[in-house]
Parts: C-alpha cells; sequence; structure tokens
C-alpha cells in the first residue's frame, strides 16, 4: 500500500512536535518548547508530560492548517516510542493510537534515535551507502554505520555523559543559561579556542566519555578563581571556546578512527548538538579531507522535531514496519536503533 500522507509526533522530552510529509516533502514541522524548564537549569520530567498535554492539540492543528490537509487525508500516524521520558512518551503515544483507532490508520511506533538518522534523508532520500553516522545530542552519542536504513551497527557510544550534557553542564558552571549548549557556542565565536587545554578521555575504541572534561572544567574554574575571582567572567569567551573545541576534536578524533576503519561513502552529522556550527564545519572539512560526502540536516532537523519521525516513518513503511496499538514507549534504547 501507497502511504502518500503522513502525520509524524515528537514528544520524547521537552519539546512538542507535529509534522506532516506528503509526497517526499515536509509540509509542516511544528514545535513547540518548554520555558518553565529554564527555571530549574534542567528538563524536569513531571513539568513537561504536563506541558505536553497542554501543546499536543495545538500542535496537531496548527500542523494541518500550514499544511492546508484535512485530519482525514492523513495515511498513517509515525510517532515517537523512545528512548525518552516515559511520562512525555506517553503523551504523543496515547495522541497517535487515538488518532490512528478514530480514522482507521495505521500506525508506526519509531525509535528516537532511528529519527535522527531519518532527518538526514529528508533532503537527500538517496544518500550513497554505506553512510557514517555521528549523532550528538542531550542524551545520546554514538558512533552508527548506516547500509541501508534498516540495517544498522552501532559502532561506538559514550559511556556516561553525552557531548550534549557536558555542553549543558558547562554552561551551568560558567553561569550561562538553560539549555547551555547554545550559549557555549555564542560566546565560543569570540573567544581563543586554544587558549586553555582541556584533557580528552582515553577510551579505546570507538566508545566515548565526557564526564572527565566536564569534571576538568570544574576544577580549573575552582583554582583560576581562588587567584582571581574575576577570572571567569573576564575569560568567558575563551573558555567557552576552548571547551568547545575539545568537545569537536575528541569527536572528530572518534569520527576519523571509524572512517579509517570502515571507509564509508557518506559522512552523517545529527542530533541537537549538529545545530553547532563549529562542529558542523569539522565535520565538512573531514569528509572532505577523505573525499566522502558529506550530510548534515538542516538547522530545523536537527533538534528534537516531527519532520524525522515523518520521514522514518516513511522508510518503515516501506518495508512493512505498522506496529499495533498496544505499543508502549521506553525510556531507554532497546536495540531497535
Amino acid at each position: 500500500m501507497h502511504y502518500s500522507t503522513i502525520l509524524g509526533i515528537e514528544s520524547s522530552c521537552d519539546d512538542t512536535a507535529v509534522a506532516i510529509w506528503h509526497r517526499g516533502k515536509i509540509l509542516a514541522n511544528i514545535t513547540t518548547g518548554q520555558e518553565i524548564h529554564q527555571d530549574y537549569g534542567g528538563v524536569v520530567p513531571e513539568l513537561a508530560s504536563r506541558a505536553h498535554q497542554s501543546h499536543i492539540i495545538p500542535a496537531l492543528d496548527k500542523a494541518l492548517k500550514t499544511a492546508n490537509i484535512a485530519v482525514n487525508e492523513i495515511d498513517a500516524i509515525a510517532v515517537a516510542q523512545g528512548p525518552g521520558l516515559m511520562g512525555s512518551l506517553l503523551v504523543g503515544l496515547n495522541t497517535a493510537k487515538g488518532l490512528a483507532m478514530s480514522l482507521n490508520k495505521p500506525l508506526v511506533g519509531v525509535n528516537h534515535l532511528q529519527a535522527h538518522i531519518a532527518a538526514l534523508y529528508i533532503d537527500n532520500p538517496e544518500p550513497a551507502f554505506p553512510l557514517l553516522v555521528l549523532l550528538v545530542s542531550g542524551g545520546h552519542t554514538q558512533l552508527i554505520l548506516v547500509r541501508d536504513f534498516m540495517d544498522t551497527q552501532l559502532l561506538g557510544s559514550t559511556l556516561d555523559d553525552a557531548a550534549g550534557e557536558a555542553f549543558d553542564k558547562a554552561a551551568k558552571l560558567l553561569g550561562l543559561p538553560y539549555p547551555g549548549g547554545p550559549h557555549v557556542e555564542k560566546w565560543a565565536q569570540s573567544g581563543n579556542c586554544r587558549a586553555f587545554p582541556f584533557p580528552q578521555a582515553s577510551v579505546a575504541g570507538l566508545n566515548m566519555s565526557f564526564s572527565g572534561i566536564k569534571t576538568s572544567l570544574l576544577y580549573f574554574l575552582q583554582k583560576e578563581s581562588k587567584h582571581n575571582p574575576d577570572f571567569k567572567s573576564k575569560n568567558l569567551a575563551d573558555i567557552c571556546a576552548s571547551y568547545q573545541q575539545s568537545i569537536i576534536d575528541y569527536l572528530t578524533g572518534k569520527v576519523n578512527k571509524a572512517v579509517n576503519e570502515f571507509s564509508p561513502k557518506t559522512i552523517g552529522l545529527v542530533g541537537g548538538v549538529s545545530a553547532n556550527k563549529a562542529l558542523r564545519e569539522a565535520i565538512k572539512n573531514l569528509a572532505a579531507n577523505h573525499n566522502a560526502e558529506c550530510l548534515i540536516p538542516s538547522f530545523e532537523y536537527c533538534t528534537d522535531n516531527a519532520a524525522m519521525v515523518c520521514m522514518a516513518g516513511h522508510l518503515m513503511l516501506k518495508y512493512g514496519g505498522i506496529s499495533g496499538l498496544d505499543i508502549v514507549p521506553y525510556s531507554k534504547n532497546n536495540s531497535k536503533q
């Protein structure tokens, strides 16, 4: 069966997102954030799920109006099933189930991480395989070899903090607002990226670790502030630039190692941290040095969004990946990657 119009729902963390895919194009990609978490310096799960309940129907209505699509024209519903926050996922999943039942349309449960990979195909539907993907977000950091959409191999992942989490925690130590990653990047633009050295974790193979660099920043700030109370404020740009560069060097080092081992034709960068311009440029340069194609989603498809869920749903439906109405959310990745 041909599914020409797919509704996507994403609610795995604190962004309520609804999108509509129609015949290869994203007609609407609506995302509603939750500013309430800024007061707490991080996502509060209970508050997130409550906000999703308030945002999901208005987001759905706006997506349909933006796409100029009637709800009964939807052919299938794709929804992020996990990993993520259980309460948040339940809101999106229950909404998707209700739509599937009332419209008598197929439901597709999508792995959130697989959806990030699918974001690469929105503007590039036929990438050259094998494709090496660096997935970098607030909750995950992984290297994945993709032979085609349904054939993926996890090559390495972080053993502790994700790279995005390391950015957010650094921002908190530096007194920057939440979410911290974009603020670190903004300050880094005017700083010297080699002003201060930060150590990189020694982890065998293609696995990674980011807890050490976060701790090193804490000790560095404590040490320098003892001698100069204004050190942090006077050197904020250089600190951000050096810290960011250390993470980028570490990530590209792992990617380079994977490229030498697996010889991919394409190198992709996905996840929320893929919006970081310095990281994007570093991956582009690395790909060019290896004569590989480089794929990075448009900025609107980097952070959590429903367009990537639509795309993943479309690809899964091609392989008969219809879910039952009894599917449940899962908080951790469960090998569906």
